[in-house]
Order: structure tokens, then sequence, then C-alpha cells
């Protein structure tokens, strides 16, 4: 197999990125947030993270898309902090709450993507790395000289700098960007991010122009394109139907979607009473009727009799 980033690192480009992404630390301008803190000196912003990554825990994991599990999981490394910050954060204390997670330079990063490699792990699966590109990049220098040769997953909450994805082209092999919001009120409400919107279909376009549609092996994994998620929230089926509808007019109809129902009251989500509450099957339902009729012909197939049973159907 082949990853994107060999090339890139062969031709010395790789460590070129690496140190234009260091330089967005000091002040911070990587993510639309532009703390403009000096993340170099140890200072935070909003992210929570300073000069190194911190990572909360890794390993193989199995309740990815089935085109990243395949048979021995999706190597996932979840990241601590997150520049996105939603009220409803299913991964709350990673991302915003009490674990801190442990600080890795870029050899120790290196060593735990070559350890999950090790194991049979089918890719690498970066949870919220938006505000530690500067870091992976890093790290991936003293990975590929270890011998990485297994897709990169960019999973992340879409609320991306074009300027930022443009260092990561030929370097990500798999961009998955859970699409949350369309309205800027809404983005505001939950998130505090009024531009999310905007940033979100900016940074879609910029990930299918590097990546294309996902493409699938001959074994069922993925070996690169784009894979968007959409969390179903409550309440906001409208968004839902606008979102789908950029997806399959603006990137393409092929763009693989997962479609997901597994919402549930987190974090800060009793702040608004509108939040507390899960998914209905109706609704799940609802959503899918949208997507094939808005014209999406890759849609993730979980056990929906199972889905729709969990939610009371």
């Amino acid at each position: 197999m082949t990853i994107a980033a060999l090339a890139l690192h062969a031709s010395g480009l790789l460590q070129q990125r690496a140190d234009t992404a260091r330089r967005l630390l000091a002040p911070c301008t990587l993510c639309p947030r532009r703390c403009r803190v000096n993340r170099l000196a140890g200072k935070t912003g909003l992210c929570g993270t300073g000069a190194q990554a911190r990572i909360a825990s890794y390993g193989p994991h199995f309740g990815e898309e089935q085109p990243l599990v395949g048979t021995h999981g999706s190597g996932t490394i979840f990241l601590a902090g997150c520049n996105l910050r939603c009220c409803f954060c299913q991964n709350f204390d990673i991302s915003q709450g009490n674990d801190p997670g442990q600080e890795v330079d870029a050899h120790e990063f290196a060593a735990i993507m070559l350890e999950l490699q090790a194991t049979g792990c089918h890719n690498i699966n970066l949870v919220t790395p938006s505000h530690v590109v500067p870091q992976l990049l890093d790290a991936l220098i003293p990975a590929i000289e270890g011998g990485l040769d297994i897709p990169l997953v960019f999973n992340c909450s879409g609320y991306e700098s074009v300027e930022t994805l443009a260092l990561l082209d030929g370097v990500i092999d798999i961009y998955m960007p859970d699409v949350k919001f369309w309205h800027l009120a809404t983005a505001a409400r939950y998130a505090a991010a009024p531009d999310y919107p905007q940033r979100v279909r900016a940074a879609l376009i910029e990930m299918h122009r590097q990546v294309g549609d996902l493409v699938i092996g001959p074994d069922g994994c993925a070996r690169s394109g784009l894979l968007v998620r959409h969390l179903l929230m409550p309440g906001l089926m409208e968004e839902t139907e606008a979102i789908l509808a950029f997806i399959a007019t603006r990137l393409s109809p092929r763009t693989y979607v997962n479609i997901m129902a597994q919402y549930h009251p987190c974090g800060r989500a009793d702040r608004y009473p509108e939040l507390m509450r899960t998914i209905t099957g109706e609704e799940y339902r609802q959503a899918l009727d949208a997507a094939r009729k808005i014209g999406l012909t890759r849609l993730d197939h979980p056990d929906v009799g199972r889905l729709l049973r969990q939610l009371g159907v």
C-alpha cells in the first residue's frame, strides 16, 4: 500500500510543511478561532493545547464505519482539546473537560502510530486533530522513516482554516469531517462559532478537491477520499436537509455519507432544553429519505433494523 505522505516526505516537502505549520503557532492562527496566543511558549487558547499534542487514549477501534474498521480495527488516537467545543460533545471530558491527556513529542507521537500499525490496524484515525496539525506533521517524519504505510484519517469537526488544510494536501489520505450546523445562529448557540457554516462549506470543498470521493479497496477497506459524517440533532431536520443537499450538489452525489442517530445529551447540553432528548426513529428515517431524494448514492449502512429498535421503533 502507498500512502500520500510518502512521496511528500521523499521530496523534502513534508519537512517544509511542518516548519510552515509550526510558525502558525506563534501567534496561533491555525484555525478559525485565531486566538493569537504564543503556543510555542506554552500559552493556550480556546483549544487548551500548547506546544505539544496531548493524547487522551489510543488503540484499535471497532465502532467506526466498516470501511475504516475492516477486520482488525481503526487505529484511533483520541487527541485532547478541541477548537470547536460543542456544548453537547460526547467526548466532553477529553475535548474540554477534566481529562488533560498526556503530552507527547514528535517521536512519542510517531511511536504510537507505528504501534497501532504493528497491531494490524487498517489506518491511523486522528480524532479531533485540527488544533495539532503542526505537531502531526512533525510526528509524521519519524513515523514514515519508521515504516508507517497505512492511510491517515483526519477525523474532525469541519471547523477548519482552508490555509491550514492546504498544508495537509498530499499528506492526509482520508478526510472524515462531521458536518454539524447549517445556520449561523445554531452554530453560535451550541458552539459559540457563528462562522462555522461558512468555514465548514469551504473546508468540505477543499477536502474533496484534495482527495476526491472515497475509494474502497478489494478488501473492503478505505484507501483514500472523503467520508462525511452528519450527527442528527433534535429539531434540526431542516438543517440536515440543507447539509445533505450541499454535499450532493456542491461536492458529489458519490460522496460517502454516514447519517448518525446516536445523539444523546452530554456535556453542557442541559443548558438547552431543546437538546435534552435523543433522536427518534422517525427523524432518522426522514433523514435517510431526504438523502436518497437529493441523490446521494453512498450512504453508510449500519444495522438499520437494530438502530431503529434502539430508537424506539
